[in-house]
């Protein structure tokens, strides 16, 4: 996985791969920091890699491992003094994705999610130190992909459901069979709760997510589909933070779809 995570003082490009982390500046001509994983002695049937990315709490970025834990690097403002400063040790499974609060959290909830193999999903507070605030228990079914806006988390997954949850109280609030096949790609435009989710099936979907101002409940309301026809989507992305772009790439494409 590739991600650019924009911290208050500086942007790093971080990379996962089956070694370890590494951490570039942006343009990616100057390696900040490297880290690598740690591999077992006797290695078992499972591959080692790191995925999941994000920055968190002004200056952290977290990185999952499939060892199910979850890595907290202390960024500085300027040089290569990068450190691990932190350990989370919540997910049993293999971590698939993090995300990290984009909007305005109400109080109580959490800023960080993590997300798990089993489907699990762990609620932080950052800081100093990070705190564990709830656990989502997973049903079996692969959660893919999350992510964080306003309190709302909204994750995909394997089966093609998107399902909403509070951050504060870890209550789910509304279920959507969104797609036909596996959820490879969910992101959120942050000015507008926007949300685009990319599956197996070949299409992409534009949700809106909204707090009802009488009752404070979730909403999710259905605003677009496009078919990639032949292609298994993998990955999607909103473009810019209002959501009026997106851009789209398949597994066998070499191609990048923007609409």
């Amino acid at each position: 996985q590739a991600a650019w995570c924009q911290l208050p003082a500086r942007v790093l490009l971080v990379l996962t791969s089956q070694r370890g982390v590494q951490m570039y500046d942006p343009d990616g001509s100057t390696m900040v920091f490297w880290h690598a994983l740690d591999v077992p002695e006797h290695p078992a049937a499972h591959s080692v890699f790191a995925r999941g990315i994000a920055a968190a709490g002004g200056r952290f970025v977290c990185v999952g491992t499939s060892f199910g834990a979850v890595l907290v690097f202390d960024i500085p403002p300027k040089g290569t003094n990068v450190t691990l400063s932190e350990v989370l040790e919540q997910h049993r499974d293999p971590v698939t994705d993090i995300a990290a609060e984009q909007g305005q959290a109400p109080d109580g909830a959490g800023d960080l999610v993590t997300a798990d193999d089993s489907g699990t999903l762990c609620l932080w507070s950052t800081g100093e130190e990070f705190t564990l605030l709830g656990k989502i228990p997973g049903s079996g079914c692969t959660c893919s992909s999350v992510t964080l806006w306003n309190g709302i988390v909204a994750a995909g997954y394997g089966n093609g459901q998107i399902r909403l949850w509070e951050a504060g109280s870890g209550r789910i609030r509304a279920q959507v069979s969104a797609h036909a096949r596996w959820i490879y790609a969910l992101d959120l435009a942050p000015l507008t709760g926007k949300l685009l989710s990319g599956a197996e099936d070949s299409f992409v979907h534009v949700w809106k997510l909204s707090r009802n101002p009488d009752t404070d409940d979730i909403e999710i309301q259905h605003c677009h589909a496009e078919c990639v026809t032949d292609t298994q989507v993998c990955g999607a992305r909103f473009c810019d933070p209002a959501g009026d772009t997106f851009a789209v790439t398949g597994y066998d494409l070499s191609e990048i779809l923007c609409y």
